[in-house]
């Protein structure tokens, strides 16, 4: 009798859009964590086709794996995650989106800034090295060399 509880990795492929080798890549990640069925082969939990999704849709939204890795650690491993675990990391993501926002922000400001300006050089601009701090640590590219 076939086991209707798990899913084999061409079934969540399937099921998730993702290709087999997407799938092992988010294994080796920690994303997802497979069992192995009597026969060795690699057996996937149907709470997977959420996890992998929840992490499609986390990358779409400028995650990187290791900040994914970081919120899937809070969802229950064995079960369908509940709209109180969703609600969970929704309010930890939106407190990182938000910073990511005002980084973004201020850079476009500054970015604007330094469009305007027209200067074009490292040593009078104020983006990059105001007053020219750098020059005072001597000649060559100080900041490229971490002064």
């Amino acid at each position: 009798m076939p086991d209707t509880k798990s899913l084999t990795i061409g079934a969540l492929a399937a099921r998730t859009g993702l290709s087999v080798s997407a799938i092992r890549f988010y294994e080796e990640k920690g994303l997802v964590e497979p069992f192995r069925s009597s026969g060795g082969q690699r057996r996937f939990l149907r709470s997977d086709i959420r996890r992998l999704s929840f992490v499609l849709i986390a990358q779409q939204m400028g995650l990187s794996i290791g900040e994914i890795e970081q919120q899937l650690t809070s969802l229950p491993h064995g079960r369908t995650p509940t709209q109180a675990d969703w609600t969970r990391i929704s309010k930890a993501m939106r407190k990182m989106i938000d910073k990511r926002i005002a980084e973004l922000e201020r850079t476009r400001d500054r970015l604007d800034g330094c469009i305007g300006c027209g200067c074009l050089s490292l040593k009078k601009c104020k983006l990059y090295n105001p007053e020219d701090r750098a020059g005072l640590k001597g000649p060559g590219p100080r900041l490229v060399l971490g002064d």
